[in-house]
């Protein structure tokens, strides 16, 4: 069984921003695109730990602020010849809230 918890609203996330949640597990970076879908990642870059929510979103892409490597929101993974995972959660949307899966 799935559990999900409401963790913000749509407006809550500038698009083409980032939000922080804190959580006991460390911090979890939730973006919105241009097309108004919300991506969750543990917030730090794989390469050296930059806080990918400060970083640059682009279609569904961040660019870690620190050294630039680009990262996937939709899976996490560095976009080659970059290599790593930041860790994707999931998430959903149902009228404008936003839910992590627990």
């Amino acid at each position: 069984m799935e559990n999900w918890q409401l963790i913000a609203t749509l407006e809550d996330i500038p698009p083409l921003g980032s939000r922080v949640l804190k959580t006991a597990q460390g911090d979890i970076a939730l973006f919105r695109s241009a097309d108004d879908q919300v991506f969750a990642l543990h917030d730090k870059c794989p390469h050296k730990g930059g806080p990918l929510s400060q970083g640059i979103v682009f279609g569904h892409t961040v660019a870690c602020p620190l050294h630039g490597w680009n990262i996937n929101l939709e899976d996490g993974q560095a976009i080659a010849p970059d290599k790593g995972c930041a860790g994707k959660l999931i998430t959903k949307i149902e009228n404008g809230a936003v839910f992590l899966r627990t």
